[in-house]
C-alpha cells in the first residue's frame, strides 16, 4: 500500500490535472462532490471545474445540489434556455433565504453560465439540468404544486388549497409549524400533505395527456414539490424533539430526490448520470464516521448501499485561510478567518504533507496508508465557530471508507456573494464564540 506523499496528484490550475481522477471515476454514475464549508471559493470552483468535465468527458446530464427544489427549478429552467431570466444572477433570484451567499455567489454564477452556454448546443430534452435536492421550501413546494394545478385542473387545485389551508394558521413559517405540531400543541397536517400526494401520483396519467418533454418536465416538478411538503412536515415536525431523527428524514429525503431524478432523466431518454453537491457531512459515507454511532445516516451512504458499483465519492479539505460564515444563525455573511487544523487531525495531516512535497494543494486516492487511521476531521457549515471548534466542527472520521477521493487545499479563501452587505469584507476578523447550530 503506497503512501500519501507517493500517492498524491498535485492541482497547479492546468487542464490536465484531474486526468488520474477521471479514470478512477470510470463508468460510475454518481460522483459525489463534497465540500468541507459552505463558504470556501477553491471548493466551490473546483467542483465546479469536475462538473464540467464530467458534463464533457464522461456524458453526465444533471447536477443535483444540497438546495431547495423550487429554488434550483428557475436556475434548471435557465440553465435549459426555457426562461424569461436574462443573466444568472436573475436565475438565482429565489434563493432569498438565508444562507443566500451559499448560492448567489461568483462562483456559481461562472458554473451557471457556462451550463447555459454549453446548453445551447443541444436540443430541448438533451441538455443538462440543475436540481435541488433539499425540502426546506414548505411553503414555497405548497405554492408551486397550486399553480402547476391551477394551469392543468383546477379543480385540483382547489382540492389542494384545501387539503395545504391546515398550515395556513402558522404566517408562512415552517419552525413555527413544527414547533407545535412536534410539541403536540396541535394538529398536525401529515394526512393532508400524504393525501395530496397520492391524489397527484393518481392523476400523473392524465395530467400527461399532452404529449412531449415540457409535460414530463412540469409533471415531475410539481410532483416532487408534493414530495417535498409531505417531507418537510414531516422534518420539521421532528426537529423539535429528535435531533438525530430530523437529519434522517433530511438525507433520506436527498437520496429518494436524487433517485427520483435518475428515473425521471431515464423516462425523457437521457443517461441517469448525476454529479451531486453537498457537504462533506452528508456525502461522505456516515459509516465511516462517528455519525453512526449517533444513529445517524447520510445522502453518501445511502446513495452508495442503493448503487454501490456506480458512485465515486470526493471530499475537499483545507488546512487554514478564511471562509464566508456566520457568527449567529440568520445573519449577515461575514468575511471569516478559519484557524489552522488541530494537532491530530487529517487537515494536519494533509498540510504536513503538502509542506514535505512542496504541493500545497493536491488530490490524493483514500488507499494511501495514513488515511486508515481514525482522525478527527472539520466540518464548517454556514456558521463558524473558531472559539469552540473542536466541539462545535470536529467528528472522527476513517477517511479510507468516507471518500474514495480527497482533494486537498492548503490555504483557501472566503466565496464571494453576490450581496456582501455591510459585514462581509476580506481582513483579519476576530473569533467570536457561538451557540448555535453548526448549519450544515
Amino acid at each position: 500500500m503506497a503512501s500519501l506523499n507517493e500517492n498524491l496528484k498535485p492541482v497547479t490550475g492546468n487542464p490536465g490535472d484531474y486526468d488520474d481522477l477521471l479514470r478512477g471515476v470510470g463508468d460510475a454514475e454518481f460522483v459525489l462532490l463534497g465540500e468541507a464549508s459552505h463558504g470556501t471559493h477553491e471548493f466551490y470552483r473546483e467542483r465546479a471545474l469536475l462538473t464540467q468535465l464530467l458534463i464533457e468527458q464522461k456524458g453526465f446530464t444533471a447536477v443535483a445540489v444540497e438546495a431547495d427544489w423550487p429554488d434550483a427549478y428557475r436556475v434548471n429552467r435557465y440553465v435549459q434556455n426555457a426562461c424569461a431570466d436574462m443573466n444568472p444572477n436573475a436565475a438565482l433570484g429565489d434563493f432569498s433565504r438565508f444562507p443566500q451567499w451559499m448560492w448567489r455567489n461568483t462562483d456559481v454564477v461562472n458554473f451557471i453560465s457556462w451550463l447555459h452556454e454549453y446548453n445551447k448546443r443541444f436540443p430541448e430534452g438533451k441538455r443538462v439540468g440543475f436540481y435541488g435536492v433539499d425540502l426546506y421550501s414548505l411553503y414555497t413546494s405548497i405554492d408551486a404544486v397550486v399553480r402547476y394545478l391551477e394551469k392543468i385542473d383546477p379543480q385540483g387545485a382547489a382540492a389542494a388549497k384545501h387539503r395545504y389551508a391546515c398550515f395556513d394558521h402558522f404566517n408562512r413559517d415552517s419552525q413555527s409549524y413544527g414547533m407545535h405540531a412536534g410539541l403536540g400543541y396541535g394538529e398536525d397536517c401529515e394526512k393532508e400533505v400524504l393525501a395530496q400526494l397520492m391524489e397527484m401520483r393518481r392523476s400523473a396519467a392524465d395530467y400527461l395527456r399532452r404529449d412531449g418533454f415540457v409535460a414530463q418536465e412540469e409533471l415531475f416538478f410539481a410532483e416532487q414539490n408534493a414530495v417535498v411538503v409531505s417531507n418537510a412536515e414531516k422534518y420539521y415536525r421532528s426537529m423539535f424533539w429528535r435531533h438525530t431523527s430530523s437529519w434522517n428524514i433530511r438525507d433520506r429525503h436527498m437520496a429518494e430526490t436524487v433517485d427520483r431524478l435518475a428515473a425521471h432523466l431515464q423516462n425523457v431518454g437521457q443517461a441517469p448520470k448525476i454529479a451531486v453537491w453537498a457537504h462533506n457531512s452528508h456525502l461522505g459515507d456516515a459509516r465511516a464516521t462517528d455519525q453512526a454511532r449517533r444513529g445517524e445516516l447520510n445522502l453518501g451512504q445511502l446513495i452508495r448501499e442503493q448503487h454501490s458499483d456506480r458512485t465515486v465519492a470526493i471530499g475537499f479539505s483545507t488546512y487554514a485561510g478564511s471562509v464566508t460564515a456566520t457568527s449567529e444563525w440568520d445573519q449577515p455573511a461575514q468575511h471569516k478567518r478559519v484557524r489552522p487544523g488541530l494537532p491530530g487531525s487529517y487537515e494536519e495531516l494533509f498540510h504536513k504533507t503538502a509542506e514535505a512535497t512542496g504541493h500545497p494543494d493536491y488530490f490524493v486516492k483514500t488507499d494511501a496508508v495514513e488515511l486508515h487511521k481514525p482522525r478527527l476531521q472539520r466540518a464548517i457549515g454556514v456558521i463558524y465557530r473558531p472559539d469552540t471548534e473542536r466541539w462545535s466542527h470536529y467528528y472522527e472520521v476513517d477517511l479510507a471508507r468516507q471518500f474514495d477521493w480527497m482533494i486537498h487545499f492548503d490555504k483557501t479563501h472566503a466565496v464571494e456573494p453576490l450581496e456582501k452587505g455591510t459585514t462581509w469584507h476580506p481582513g483579519p476578523q476576530e473569533d467570536v464564540p457561538e451557540a448555535y447550530p453548526t448549519g450544515i
